[in-house]
């Protein structure tokens, strides 16, 4: 097992023993921000050296899957969990969206084992942040006129993860192999590290998220632990038909059978205060981040190796 998950562990243990141990806050946004720019700047090379042939498609699909997964979690949420209209919208909203740290141990993951992935993931990344955010607030709202669309808009196309990730991603495809070089010893050589410390900060917040799972606790342990699984297989079934190779139909899988827990819940807060925002953060972040990272990337890398053998 990859050394870095070890570090997430250490911080679930300690968060389930009330430790006092605690990153402060600006360093936890650092190492956030660090983790960001690099996966955008490594895809941003990655794309220099690559022609675009092909792209357009694949994006439109990809966009596509961030429309489809929402709709396919919603009915999903409301009758098996016989959860609210708002709550379900909630719920189909993140597990639509997309984690950026399970991505970057994705990423984390296929590196130890020397296996390339395709250089529009971090692309696809930045585009399946939206969709999902979009089609939630439709399900729970509608298209209502009090809904602040362009206060909604400003927090989803322009919050930090939205930013860091795009604008690492055209500066490492602008300035190309060559360019990014004097950024490498910190963005590229520093990532497991940083990315070990990340971890470490989301196993204590994720030990405190488990406390909230008590109420609808077996429906909410088991939507946290089943729908990575066929959410990831869309995924993977996806990047196999479009052309990806194997790290990148995994990287896919990862994405769309991961749950946002910064994007999402600060999007549903703003449109839709009727939810609950415990309730989807306790699954995504409590139950199906830790699924993955343990279980999850292996499986579904095993499932993008044997699509490609058929």
């Amino acid at each position: 097992m990859d050394p870095v998950i070890w570090f997430f562990a250490l911080g679930i243990v300690a968060g389930a023993l009330r430790s006092d141990l605690k990153l402060p806050p600006a360093i936890y946004d650092l190492l956030s921000m660090l983790l960001l720019l690099a996966i955008g700047l490594k895809g941003g090379v990655e794309l220099a050296r690559n022609p675009f042939d092909g792209l357009l498609v694949q994006v439109i699909l990809v966009v596509a899957m961030g429309l489809v997964l929402p709709l396919l979690i919603f009915p999903a949420a409301r009758t098996l969990g016989r959860l609210s209209r708002a709550n379900a919208a909630s719920v189909a909203a993140h597990y639509g969206s997309v984690s950026v740290a399970t991505f970057a141990v994705g990423i984390s993951y296929l590196g130890g084992r020397s296996i390339a992935y395709d250089s529009q993931l971090p692309l696809f990344l930045v585009l399946l942040e939206i969709p999902a955010i979009v089609v939630g607030i439709l399900l729970a709202r509608g298209l209502k006129e009090k809904t602040r669309w362009g206060r909604l808009a400003h927090e989803m196309f322009l919050g930090k993860s939205i930013v860091l990730l795009l604008g690492g991603l055209v500066i490492g495809w602008l300035a190309g192999p060559a360019g990014i070089v004097p950024l490498e010893p910190l963005f590229f050589d520093l990532f497991k590290g940083v990315l070990a410390l990340f971890l470490l900060e989301m196993g204590l917040i994720a030990a405190t998220e488990f406390r909230t799972l008590r109420q609808n606790a077996l429906f909410l342990l088991a939507f946290g632990l089943l729908a990575p699984l066929p959410l990831a297989a869309i995924g993977a079934l996806l990047g196999w038909s479009i052309g990806l190779n194997p790290g990148g139909t995994t990287l896919l899988a990862v994405l769309a059978g991961s749950g946002s827990y910064i994007a999402a819940p600060a999007a549903m807060r703003i449109a839709v205060p009727a939810a609950n925002p415990s309730l989807p953060l306790a699954m995504s972040l409590g139950v199906t981040f830790p699924f993955n990272i343990f279980v999850g990337i292996p499986l579904y890398l095993a499932f993008a190796e044997w699509l490609h053998r058929l």
